[in-house]
C-alpha cells in the first residue's frame, strides 16, 4: 500500500499542478511522468558565461514574509508548507522555497506568486538574478542528502566532477545514460542516483532496488529490464520524490551539478563531461 507521502507526490495539490504546468520547459532528452510532456524542465541558466547575482541561502529568510505568504495560501485552501523567503536583488521581491513545490518569487505582502526569470538591466550586461537563486536552492538541498541514501557510481581515478541524477528504472533515456556509466566514470565523473519513479507503478521497483543488499548490482539489473525483488525495508524513495518535486523535476534523468545547476536530461558521456567541466 502506498503511503500518504507517495500519493501526495502523484496527486499534487491544485497549486502544485498549476505551477508545474506553467514552468519554463527546456527541450532535453528525458522520460516524463506526464504523457503530454516528454521533456525535463528547469529554470536554471546552464551557461557558465551567464552573469548572476550572489545567491543568499535559507539562513537569510524573512520570517514575516513567510508568515504572510503562509497565511494567504491557507486562506485560499492551499496547505503547502513554506520553508523560506529570501530577499533578492529586486527590492520587495523574495525567493520562496516550499515543501513539494518548485521555488518561486513573492512580494513583501505574500499576496502574489511569480514564476520565471527576473533579469536586471542597466549595467554593462544583463544580470539574471533568478539563476543563482535556483542553483543555490538545489545545491543546498542536494548537499543535505546523506550519501548512504543514494546509489553512487564513483569516478575512475581522479574525481573531476560530481553529478546528481534523478532516475527511474523504467525510463528509456535513464537506461541509455546507465549504459554509458563506465565511460562517464572513466571521464572522472561520479554519479549519485536519487529515486524518481515517474508513476505509482514504478515505486515498488525503485524501493526494491534501494532495499537490495547490493544496490549497485540491483540498479544495473533494473536498467537492463530485470524485475528486481527484495524484502521490504525503509527507503528514501519518497523523500527523493519530494525533493525532486521541490526542485522542479518533471522527467528523468534529471541531472544536477554539485553547484545546483541542472544540465538537462540524457547526454552522451562526452557531452555530459563537457557540460560539467570534466572534459
Amino acid at each position: 500500500m502506498s503511503s500518504p507521502v507517495t500519493k501526495n507526490i502523484f496527486s499534487r495539490s491544485r497549486l502544485s499542478r498549476f505551477m508545474m504546468g506553467a514552468l519554463l520547459v527546456v527541450v532535453a532528452a528525458g522520460c516524463s511522468n506526464n504523457a503530454a510532456d516528454a521533456t525535463n524542465n528547469t529554470s536554471v541558466v546552464n551557461s557558465t558565461e551567464t552573469k548572476v547575482s550572489a545567491a543568499k541561502t535559507s539562513a537569510d529568510s524573512d520570517p514575516e514574509v513567510v508568515k504572510a505568504l503562509q497565511a494567504n495560501l491557507n486562506a485560499s485552501g492551499i496547505e503547502e508548507n513554506i520553508v523560506s523567503a529570501v530577499p533578492t536583488d529586486m527590492e520587495g521581491i523574495y525567493w520562496v522555497t516550499a515543501d513539494g513545490l518548485p521555488s518561486f518569487f513573492t512580494d513583501t505582502s505574500g499576496k502574489h506568486i511569480i514564476q520565471g526569470q527576473i533579469i536586471a538591466v542597466g549595467e554593462a550586461a544583463p544580470v539574471d538574478i533568478s539563476a543563482a537563486l535556483v542553483a543555490s536552492t538545489a545545491q543546498e538541498a542536494l548537499k543535505a542528502v546523506d550519501k548512504k541514501e543514494m546509489i553512487i557510481y564513483p569516478a575512475k581515478g581522479v574525481t573531476k566532477s560530481v553529478v546528481y541524477a534523478f532516475t527511474d528504472a523504467d525510463c528509456g533515456y535513464c537506461r541509455k545514460l546507465h549504459e554509458e556509466m563506465a565511460d562517464i566514470n572513466a571521464r572522472g565523473i561520479e554519479v549519485r542516483y536519487l529515486a524518481w519513479p515517474r508513476s505509482q507503478e514504478s515505486v515498488p521497483k525503485m524501493e526494491a532496488i534501494w532495499c537490495s543488499q547490493d544496490r549497485n548490482a540491483a540498479m544495473d539489473q533494473a536498467k537492463m529490464g530485470a524485475n528486481v525483488q527484495a524484502p521490504n525495508c525503509a527507503t528514501p524513495v519518497q523523500e527523493h520524490m519530494a525533493l525532486g518535486a521541490r526542485l522542479g523535476v518533471r522527467g528523468t534523468p534529471a541531472i544536477f551539478t554539485e553547484a545546483g545547476q541542472q544540465v538537462g536530461g540524457y547526454l552522451p558521456a562526452a557531452q555530459l563531461a563537457q557540460a560539467v567541466g570534466a572534459d
